[in-house]
């Protein structure tokens, strides 16, 4: 019997349109956006499904996406195909714990959004920036910023593709230092800010505080936590990873190694782009991976996994 994994994106594969034809088709997916317009005060089709500015701007991209994503795996579950495991990149991380049963929907929603808000504005636009390593084992990278003051890991994607976050100017000097160091490229990255990075201390500290306001309820399922790549089962250690996440490494090789190890041989990458996808593909080309972003995808999936 396949254990199954539903994995969720992160911040990068929001999309104009993205869930319009889940919103069109399920009145579960319909509830999901209209009450997270009325909690947020966001008319989050206009924000999710038109052509618009506001969407890739931190403070409401992460609310966007994780309410996609939500409504989109409402449809899923209706149709059957359950998870033994979830797990999400950073900001997925919240639809992870919410799929998993530990958090309510409106709750994962208003976090994220004051989440945001919090990392879009903790540092001053210009001075973080993140950058992506290509084709360079972390440890080298690790090496050759051990040194350096002001940038560290942000992200351990998968094979080949680390990125390193921090102060701007610490981030550009590490990217030319690895560059010659022998990396295939170093691709500085269109964010706000340097997630990820210790200098997003205080955004954990001040999320820690409106966390207290949330009551989490007990896992009905596992989910992986990107802080230490490990299966949590209890709960009650929960907001403090989550407030530690937004300055901690995100260790999702690690975290997609740990499932495999734990028998999952089937991936679900639900919403927008196939990012999580492509890093399976070079983590583990043994394991099975779908993609969960259109409603054409959910027959065609859900059909497969559950005859």
């Amino acid at each position: 019997m396949a254990k199954i994994a539903f994995i969720y994106p992160g911040q990068g594969a929001q999309k104009p349109g993205m869930g319009k034809d889940f919103y069109e088709n399920s009145e579960l997916a319909k509830a999901v956006y209209d009450k997270a317009s009325e909690l947020l005060q966001i008319d989050m089709k206009a924000l999710c499904f038109e052509e618009n500015e506001k969407l890739d701007l931190t403070e409401y991209t992460q609310a966007a996406l994780v309410t996609t994503c939500l409504a989109m795996t409402k449809v899923v579950e209706e149709r059957g195909l359950k998870p033994d495991v979830t797990a999400g990149l950073s900001l997925g991380e919240y639809c992870a714990i919410s799929v998993a049963g530990g958090m309510k929907e409106e709750d994962a929603i208003s976090l994220v959004r004051k989440r945001g808000i919090l990392m879009q504005n903790t540092v001053p636009a210009g001075e973080g920036a993140m950058a992506a390593i290509l084709g360079m084992d972390a440890s080298v990278i690790e090496e050759g910023i051990k040194d350096l003051e002001g940038v560290t890991v942000a992200n351990y994607n998968c094979p080949g593709q680390i990125v390193i976050t921090g102060e701007t100017k610490a981030v550009e000097k590490a990217a030319e230092i690895l560059k010659e160091a022998g990396a295939k490229r170093a691709v500085l990255l269109n964010v706000s800010g340097p997630f990820h990075s210790p200098m997003l201390k205080q955004a954990g500290e001040e999320l820690a505080k409106e966390m207290e306001k949330v009551e989490m309820e007990p896992l009905q399922i596992p989910y992986v936590t990107n802080v230490t790549a490990e299966y949590v089962t209890d709960i009650r250690e929960t907001k403090k990873l989550l407030a530690e996440q937004v300055a901690a490494s995100v260790r999702w090789q690690e975290s997609v190694e740990r499932m495999i190890a734990e028998g999952v041989d089937t991936f679900v990458e639900i919403g927008p782009g196939k990012t999580l996808a492509g890093f399976l593909r070079k983590i583990d080309r043994s394991v099975k991976v779908y993609n969960i972003g259109t409603w054409e995808d959910v027959d065609k999936v859900v059909l497969e996994l559950t005859v």
